[in-house]
């Protein structure tokens, strides 16, 4: 399942449970899947005001905006577009973290999955440019289809800050809890997902967003090798910095140089984990305009290519 598929469910569920929760898309509804489906729900219009669907029309500033304005009536409003066009949103996010307002802003087509689109659809900047928002300390990309399930109870509880979701349109795997850290792990904002056999790790791959999926193949292939890999899912830099000291250390153990981050988006930020001897599997560049399949190769998203910079930093230690 998609993220944004799963984003959808959620967002359908919370409009049902909470009277005051309403949003829309800013004329993206069937791509964004944000279209509040249930019986009853709607479209907010002069002949129905108790409709929880707002059609906010191509204007994603507006679309913000009015987002706040509705936060600060004390209802609880989400927007919804391309997270390309977060550009255009972004004064009005901007000044939602000023504000202190709990906003919800959802973001589709997270990376390369828009394919054919092109660099002009590929948002490679956007992440870093929100994550460098004071306030906006929620700023997630969920690496699973239950991730946003998670995710929900974390949103509904913030009252001074806004949340922000970056969801794929590409489909993404369950994990298999039994064998993989639960995913409750999120609510710190980074985990340990996987680890070797017998623990004490020599390599950490990071991951968030739909590349979670690449770590943990690329871990899976090193340990078959007799390297000792760990796997960390890292859905929210602000979360994690949140956390204690000690929290942060048993995550990513100091003594662990070896790390490898992996992110369909500019590494810019990225050497805060990975440090000086580190390597990130990321955008230096636009995009380009191909197949999903394609692209990964071209740009290295491949578990080959994150565990050949695995290897390759082990060997110089």
């Amino acid at each position: 399942m998609a993220g944004r598929d799963a984003s959808g469910k959620m967002l359908n569920v919370l409009a049902q449970k909470v009277p005051w929760f309403l949003g829309g898309s800013a004329d993206l509804e069937p791509s964004n899947k944000t279209t509040l489906t249930y019986e009853g729900a709607g479209s907010f219009q002069a002949g129905s005001p108790g409709g929880k669907n707002l059609h906010f029309g191509i204007r994603e500033h507006a679309m913000a905006a009015i987002v706040n304005g509705l936060s600060l009536s004390k209802l609880r409003a989400f927007g919804a577009t391309f997270f390309i066009f977060s550009d255009y949103a972004r004064p009005a996010i901007r000044l939602s973290a000023l504000m202190e307002l709990p906003t919800i802003f959802v973001f589709t087509r997270d990376a390369m999955g828009d394919g054919e689109d092109g660099p002009t659809h590929q948002p490679v900047e956007h992440l870093a440019s929100l994550r460098a928002i004071p306030g906006v300390r929620h700023a997630a990309t969920p690496g699973t289809p239950t991730r946003p399930w998670r995710r929900t109870g974390m949103l509904m509880q913030l009252r001074h800050e806004p949340a922000v979701l970056v969801l794929s349109r590409q489909p993404l795997p369950t994990l298999d809890r039994r064998v993989y850290a639960k995913a409750t792990g999120a609510a710190q904002g980074a985990y340990v997902l996987a680890e070797p056999p017998g623990g004490n790790p020599e390599v950490i791959l990071i991951a968030s967003g739909s590349e979670l999926s690449l770590a943990v193949e690329a871990h899976g292939k090193l340990v078959a090798e007799g390297i000792r890999s760990r796997v960390v899912s890292m859905p929210s830099w602000e979360i994690f910095e949140h956390q204690t000291r000690e929290y942060r250390d048993s995550v990513l153990p100091p003594g662990v140089t070896a790390r490898v981050a992996v992110e369909q988006a500019s590494t810019f930020g990225w050497e805060r984990y990975v440090g000086g001897s580190g390597h990130v599997v990321g955008m230096r560049t636009f995009g380009a305009s191909a197949p999903l399949k394609a692209l990964q190769e071209k740009f290295g998203f491949e578990p080959e290519r994150v565990a050949a910079a695995a290897k390759e930093l082990l060997s110089k230690q």
